[in-house]
């Protein structure tokens, strides 16, 4: 916009950046109050070390405006977006939010559409970051820092630095980007200006660390090339020391796989039989469990350890309890034990777990507080080779264990039960429910215990699609943050 143009606008805002969020959520509350119309406000972000005062009308003593806690949420990331446009657009949401409250909930509409594509671009571009961005060290001894250079779409580098100190709180780092840069000290962070490429080294002793990593965990067995450049887009190649062996390993790759395939095992490994051994020994067939006296979730656990109600403890590791405060106000109740849960004892520690508990983290949901446990508590699977591939425990296996479930719920007494999954479900409630018709409901069991359906996160881990993964895990994400609500309520 030219300055004879800004000269008619009514009313011109200056943000202090591109990411002064908290300038255009405070301008916004003031002119939406006033009842200024989207028309007629030009936003504009001051450059240099200009500094501009914001002219805004007067708003009324009686005027009251009031937006959805989660509008704030989503508009902060799509704020990050580098659409110049953002600013107009946002400000025209909350103003259509005055007389449309339930706005966010309607899928269909253009700008709800546009708001979740933009959040979805800055969500993505904050996980390529976080992927992507590799280090090189400069210095020696006390003076040895280490430094990145990485080239984001939008305006991330801010929302995603508590993410680097966190990961990297031990090492002095700076991450250069276009758009400004990111240095932590060791003890500050600090957000600077932007960079060039020339500003950052080369390489380093490291490269080729990273490509004997990147080479010894290319798996060719799994190779989907086009998958793999959607995931790893190309645009980033030329700042990852790994990617000139790419076109090698992908040549290469179907005489891999045949090789593997020729010289897999047909047996479990070593390891699960001596965990086995271990274990076992404590299960007497002649032994039934005293579970009746159980008065605490210490003495329950005790009690389940020589379990016996189905087949499936013959050939698991373990038992699988478990795992919370005895007084939790949230229950989390999954399927089964997997492969990494049987071998240790834990609840919710594998692959899925992971997810399950990053997830919770970003809802702001604190995983000490909370009880997770599973439907079933042996692990049921298949051997083959040296893996155990999970399989679904059927209906009697699920009803024979469902007086664990019901234990724990009367001792743990909680104000909410979170079922993940199909089997969760029908053990809590029990019959069997539609996930995906019921998902997001409440629903109560004869007891009057509430339950919460949504989906296993190892559902997430199934999507093939990196797109449908990041839209499934939001939803996931969603569920999480209604779920810290029902805690609250």
């Amino acid at each position: 916009m030219r300055t004879d143009e800004l000269d008619l606008a009514p009313h011109i805002v200056w943000l202090d950046s591109q990411t002064d969020f908290a300038g255009w959520r405070d301008a916004a509350r003031q002119l939406a109050l006033s009842g200024t119309r989207p028309e007629d406000i030009s936003w504009q972000v001051t450059t240099g070390s200009a500094q501009r005062q914001n002219s805004l009308p007067a708003v009324p003593s009686e005027a009251r405006l009031v937006v959805p806690r989660e509008f704030i949420e989503r508009a902060e990331t799509a704020f990050c977006h580098s659409d110049p446009g953002r600013f107009a657009f946002l400000y025209r949401f909350v103003w259509r939010l005055r007389l449309e409250p339930k706005l966010l909930a309607i899928a269909s509409d253009g700008d709800t559409r546009r708001l979740e594509t933009m959040e979805k671009a800055v969500r993505r571009d904050i996980h390529k970051m976080r992927a992507f961005v590799r280090f090189r060290s400069i210095g020696e001894g006390t003076d040895e820092r280490y430094v990145a250079w990485f080239e984001p779409d939008h305006f991330i580098v801010e929302r995603n630095a508590a993410f680097f100190v966190k990961r990297f709180t031990g090492m002095r780092w700076t991450i250069l980007t276009p758009h400004a840069s990111a240095d932590w000290d060791g003890e500050r962070l600090a957000i600077g200006p932007g960079a060039t490429k020339g500003d950052a080294p080369a390489q380093d002793d490291t490269e080729a660390l990273w490509r004997t990593y990147f080479e010894n965990i290319f798996n060719p067995a799994r190779l989907k090339v086009k998958a793999m450049q959607k995931e790893m887009p190309k645009k980033y190649w030329r700042n990852l020391p790994e990617a000139s062996l790419i076109p090698e390993l992908i040549a290469g790759a179907d005489k891999v796989a045949k090789d593997m395939i020729a010289r897999m095992p047909t047996t479990p490994a070593p390891h699960h039989a001596k965990i086995q051994a271990k274990h076992w020994p404590r299960r007497e067939p002649d032994k039934a469990p005293e579970d009746d006296d159980a008065s605490s979730i210490s003495e329950l656990r005790e009690a389940a350890e020589g379990c016996r109600r189905c087949p499936l403890w013959r050939n698991a590791t373990q038992t699988v309890f478990g795992e919370g405060p005895d007084d939790a106000k949230v229950v989390f109740v999954g399927e089964q034990p997997g492969d990494q849960e049987d071998l240790a004892g834990k609840p919710f520690v594998g692959p899925a777990g992971k997810v399950f508990d990053a997830i919770l983290d970003d809802a702001g949901v604190d995983r000490q507080k909370v009880y997770v446990t599973n439907a079933v508590k042996h692990f049921k699977f298949e051997p083959r080779g040296k893996r155990r591939i999970h399989s679904k425990p059927n209906a009697g296996e699920v009803r024979a264990c469902r007086w664990w479930i019901d234990r724990e719920l009367q001792l743990i007494k909680p104000d909410l039960v979170v079922a993940l999954g199909a089997t969760a479900a029908q053990s809590l409630l029990g019959n069997a429910v539609p996930v995906t018709k019921m998902r997001g409901e409440v629903m109560q069991r004869e007891d009057g215990l509430r339950v919460f359906i949504t989906i296993h996160p190892s559902f997430i881990l199934r999507i093939r699609e990196p797109a449908d993964k990041e839209a499934e895990r939001e939803r996931f994400l969603q569920d999480m943050k209604r779920v810290k609500r029902l805690m609250a309520a």
